[in-house]
């Protein structure tokens, strides 16, 4: 007989609600650049990134498409590894500790290794689901 926590993490609704809280960053950075576009686009000027507005498309679709594809459960290998390398590539361009100062330094480094871990989850996501 199956305990309670089985049945809990064995359903289909926990499964749902924990990829939408593992894609939640992502999700709500993407609406945010949607609503606020022209903030987005201010974002990405901000870090060099230009044209800035083709840059915030892309993180848009980006950050929204490989959160559907965790979310619905479909494709979940290539929604996992988009967010994965997304997040591989802000640590470079947004969080380059090693350029700065203290404190700012390992502060930035925390949030760097934040962003290691939530690759790794990615990296999880796919492994267990390959769908």
């Amino acid at each position: 007989m199956p305990t309670l926590i089985e049945t809990l993490v064995g359903s289909r609704w926990f499964g749902v609600v924990a990829r939408t809280v593992l894609t939640s960053m992502f999700w709500a950075s993407g609406l945010a650049k949607l609503i606020d576009f022209n903030g987005g686009v201010a974002e990405m000027a901000h870090f060099g990134l230009e044209p800035a507005a083709v840059f915030n498309i892309a993180v848009i679709v980006t950050q929204l498409g490989g959160s559907a594809l965790i979310i619905a459960n479909r494709w979940t290998w290539l929604g996992a590894g988009a967010l994965a390398v997304f997040t591989a590539l802000t640590i470079p361009i947004a969080h380059n500790f090693w350029e700065m100062q203290e404190p700012m330094k390992t502060l930035e480094f925390y949030v760097v290794m934040e962003h290691i871990t939530v690759i790794g989850a990615l990296m999880v996501v796919a492994w267990k689901t390959r769908t």
